[in-house]
């Protein structure tokens, strides 16, 4: 009865409806930035949110205006703080369009059809590489573009531009290669560029396991909608990255299974 009073309990369908999709917004919210930093940040904005509610609930004028204030300014500061999350956000969303059969309609007559994707013969080429990188523990990084152009990672590293071969491949994750160092971009069915620079994840919550190696995998494809394959230096495993998905390979026709049809698919 008492909160009946000030107005708690006075709800239309209106404002069941707000309030559904005030909480579908924040779950969504939180499952999109669950395991990183912002969490943290989001929780004490929630609290902030609550707080504005139940002073002007109970009428306080002075702590209203407060926190109207702290709000105001906090949005400009979250477009700041958040910058990442939300790029991120804006990419998948776009990501999901385009693997749709509409979105690849309507991309295809604006930009043109895309690019050749790697065949079968390049898909054995760049699993029986893992696997003989695996067998000698040599670390290795290849990041497959898809539909996003992966044109800004490529001009991180040294331009390629070669035919997909298993021996070039070890060749150029050899320990003593120049270009070891980095990622192995592969682009329009053909070698574009070795020795890239890839963003690193932010989450928080990777076995420790992982090396540099495993996060710069999770970070391009929570970027893009690139397949990622990581050969471990430590223990010669391989594993198969997709939208921040790491899926450990036990034998090397499953990496063939995964990456073909990955392209199918697209």
């Amino acid at each position: 009865m008492l909160l009946a009073l000030f107005g708690f309990l006075r709800l239309s369908l209106a404002d069941i409806l707000d309030i559904l999709l005030l909480a579908t917004l924040i779950f969504i919210v939180f499952r999109w930035i669950r395991g990183s930093s912002a969490i943290s940040i989001f929780i004490a904005i929630i609290s902030l949110f609550i707080i504005r509610v139940l002073v002007s609930a109970f009428n306080m004028r002075l702590m209203t205006a407060i926190m109207d204030m702290v709000l105001d300014v906090g949005v400009l500061a979250l477009i700041v703080i958040f910058q990442p999350e939300i790029r991120r956000f804006l990419i998948r969303l776009g990501n999901r369009y385009m693997e749709s059969t509409r979105g690849k309609a309507i991309a295809d007559k604006l930009f043109g059809k895309k690019a050749k994707s790697m065949g079968t013969e390049a898909v054995n080429e760049v699993t029986e590489a893992c696997r003989r990188m695996s067998e000698d523990k040599t670390g290795a990084l290849i990041v497959i573009e898809q539909s996003n152009p992966l044109t800004e990672i490529i001009g991180t590293g040294d331009k390629v531009d070669a035919a997909i071969h298993r021996r070039l491949l070890m060749n150029l994750f050899f320990k003593n290669s120049p270009l070891h160092d980095g990622a192995v971009v592969i682009s329009s069915g053909r070698i574009a560029a070795a020795r890239c620079t890839l963003p690193i994840t932010e989450k928080t919550n990777i076995p420790a396991s992982f090396g540099m190696r495993h996060k710069a995998a999770i970070g391009i494809s929570e970027e893009t909608d690139a397949d990622v394959v990581v050969v471990s230096e430590e223990t010669g495993n391989i594993s198969f990255v997709k939208a921040g998905q790491v899926t450990r390979i036990k034998n090397i026709n499953e990496l063939k299974l995964l990456l073909n049809s990955s392209f199918e698919s697209h």
